[in-house]
């Protein structure tokens, strides 16, 4: 049985003492490719580096995360599109629009956003949306920018319902489900009831949102059966089809052999 971990953050400092070891553990339980989401220009080289530690296991994306525009955001934009010019890359991600955190920087988060939809477009890559607080606003962009061209892309940890998850469906995304659909009253659950498995691909957010029964200790990609586990419960199937099923649709929209 094999499994994706279509968004784990392995190269960030909560892994330095034992990122290999988590990497292997993965793999030898049926993880065998883990795709790394970048922040920003801090993040390049490390994930980088784990990719060529792992090759065909791990594959590094290239992208802003709204939480880390600030002023000057257009020097980091510049960078990843070095980046993008120079080496390969799966997606532009993961970017968005983050209205938790912090909204001093709203214009800006959503002038990277738009910017980076038109990198993913010129170099034919899928992108990873991170939404949290911000449904509307994003949508709001994609339904700008759509070009009558189904998207390419994923809505990572899915933070919406069930009627949602249909509207990001029709523009042509797939929902990202992870640990939260473990967790009391998520609503993670609703989603997974109601739209076929042919639209979902499985994560962790490694270090964050660790699944039940680890929850309140670091997430690693391991763990990602016990999301797949859930989302069979919740379907009624066995988790082997969960499994097969999410995981061609990861290859299919990353692209990887």
């Amino acid at each position: 049985m094999e499994l994706i971990d279509t968004h784990t953050h392995l190269y960030l400092p909560e892994f330095d003492n034992d990122r290999h070891a988590v990497v292997e553990k993965a793999i030898a339980e049926g993880v065998n490719l883990m795709l790394l989401p970048n922040i920003d220009s801090q993040s390049i080289t490390g994930m980088l580096s784990l990719c060529k530690t792992f090759p065909g296991h791990c594959f590094p994306m290239i992208g802003l995360h709204p939480t880390s525009v600030r002023e000057g955001y257009q020097e980091e934009l510049k960078t990843i599109e070095t980046f993008l010019q120079n080496k390969q890359f799966i997606a532009i991600g993961e970017i968005g629009i983050d209205l938790y955190w912090d909204k001093t920087f709203v214009r800006e988060q959503v002038m990277a956003f738009s910017y980076q939809i038109d990198l993913a477009r010129k170099f034919s890559l899928p992108i990873v949306i991170h939404c949290r607080e911000s449904f509307d606003e994003i949508m709001e962009i994609i339904r700008e920018k759509y070009d009558g061209q189904p998207y390419s892309g994923v809505f990572h940890s899915f933070p919406g319902d069930a009627a949602q998850a249909k509207q990001v469906i029709e523009f042509g995304f797939k929902i990202g489900i992870n640990g939260v659909v473990t967790f009391k009253n998520s609503k993670q659950k609703g989603v997974v009831s109601e739209i076929p498995l042919e639209h979902i691909l499985l994560e962790t957010d490694s270090p964050y949102l660790t699944p039940a029964p680890y929850r309140g200790k670091r997430n690693e990609s391991s763990y990602i059966i016990h999301i797949a586990q859930q989302i069979a419960d919740i379907k009624n199937v066995p988790v082997a089809e969960v499994a097969g099923i999410t995981t061609t649709n990861s290859k299919l929209l990353f692209k990887l052999d």
